[in-house]
């Protein structure tokens, strides 16, 4: 299920961080980022340690000399909880568990805890319980004690398996429950889509890694009041503004969940509908925090989650942003000169945001060219579409059919080309 927010009062738990990144130069990154999402989900880290592995062990995942190790930092420490920065499973949590004699969790359940606490409208609670769900589902079985478990058998059903099978159906009834009322949840975002698409403007996605300042682009560009955090996941459900370019254009632009490595599998399925905005943008914002040292890191894995998306081929605008916490000014001209189609900005102070805005609409000009065509009234629909998917100027009714002069995309373009008077580049 998933949880309300924490209270203020509610103190924080103390954890040991086991850390098990295989690159050593990624050490200090991945440390600071576990640090952060310990801070998000109130959890204050009283000790790290850190394990190299070639592959993890079976049992345990960490070394055994690791797993006295960490026990002894529990008992030295007083920890609440031992978080391992990377997915256990169910027989290793539980082993685990009894080595350290404290709670385990891992790093997709941190991750599912920040998103069930940063999570307010319906189908974000709706999406985090399926998430939980979905990866409880195949550890249901480790909860159960090997005593239990050995109860069962033929013609003797201990109750240990009668329970088991009962919370797997329970689970999987629920599981079944939330992906139908998400369903209908995607049904009316996509009918929120479809009744966008009928201006005839394009539409961009802000993405970028959690905490890389989209929430604040946003609100610089629309005038909303996201909230805006450098914590982890400080907002998680979609908001779409339409935004106004120069020289006429205008944008529907779309903030989006952000990106992490390691994004949990189970909650990009169950985010399906809300990252959708991403695959069905024109134009991809994508916002990188410069002054983060891990910077190009993250935009490994932004780009990576993208082609996971299917949409890392759409045309990307780079944003280096946080501009205002870099004094080496000369570097980030160096890196906007080596980027493509990337711009520096700083969305807390708005420096660079005219250049933003100039860059986003000189992209929505390439995607357009410029269509007059005189469309039989039997083919009224296309008309239609041209409102769908372009920039209508003018639209006529006349004896001979519908006069149409239309900035339009290239499929669109290529739909009108047989009824054209004359197209633009």
């Amino acid at each position: 299920m998933a949880k309300t927010a924490t209270s203020l009062e509610e103190p924080p738990e103390r954890a040991i961080l086991v850390l098990v990144n295989e690159d050593e130069s990624e050490d200090e990154a991945v440390e600071e980022e576990l640090v952060g999402l310990c801070e998000a989900a109130n959890v204050e880290p009283a000790a790290s340690i850190r394990q190299r592995l070639d592959r993890p062990h079976k049992g345990t995942y960490v070394g055994k000399g690791k797993v006295e190790e960490v026990a002894s930092l529990v008992k030295e420490t007083g920890a609440d909880v031992a978080i391992v920065d990377s997915e256990l499973s169910g027989i290793q949590t539980r082993n685990l568990e009894e080595a350290f004699e404290c709670k385990v969790i891992d790093r997709t359940q941190l991750i599912l805890d920040i998103f069930a606490r940063r999570a307010k409208t319906r189908e974000g609670m709706l999406q985090v319980e399926l998430a939980q769900l979905t990866y409880m589902m195949p550890k249901l079985m480790s909860v159960y004690t090997k005593f239990e478990r050995q109860k069962g058998g033929i013609g003797m059903r201990g109750p240990g398996e009668t329970k088991l099978e009962s919370d797997r159906r329970v689970v999987k009834d629920r599981i079944a429950k939330l992906t139908h009322e998400i369903g209908d949840v995607k049904r009316i975002r996509d009918q929120q889509r479809a009744s966008r698409r009928k201006h005839p403007f394009p539409f961009a996605a802000i993405v970028g890694y959690t905490s890389a300042g989209k929430s604040t682009l946003m609100n610089r560009l629309s005038g909303t009041t996201l909230l805006a955090d450098d914590m982890p996941f400080a907002t998680l459900d979609p908001t779409t503004r339409k935004v106004d370019l120069p020289d006429g254009y205008s944008v529907f632009l779309t903030d989006t969940v952000g990106f992490i490595r390691d994004l949990p599998t189970n909650l990009v399925a169950a985010f399906q509908s809300t990252l959708e905005e991403v695959k069905f943008a024109d134009l991809v914002l994508h916002v990188l925090d410069v002054s983060n040292p891990a910077w190009e890191l993250q935009n490994d894995v932004v780009l990576s989650t993208l082609q996971s998306l299917g949409a890392k081929d759409k045309p990307i605008v780079t944003i280096f942003n946080k501009t205002d916490r870099i004094e080496d000014r000369a570097n980030i001209d160096r890196l906007v000169a080596e980027f493509p189609n990337s711009v520096a900005i700083s969305a807390k102070t708005g420096r660079g945001i005219p250049d933003l805005l100039h860059l986003v609409k000189e992209n929505i000009q390439n995607m357009l060219g410029l269509v007059e065509a005189i469309v039989p009234y039997s083919e009224s629909a296309l008309v239609q579409e041209c409102y769908d998917y372009g920039r209508v100027l003018e639209a006529e009714y006349k004896e001979d059919g519908i006069h149409v002069r239309a900035e339009l995309v290239a499929e669109m373009r290529d739909r009108l080309k047989r009824y054209a008077r004359s197209t633009g580049p």
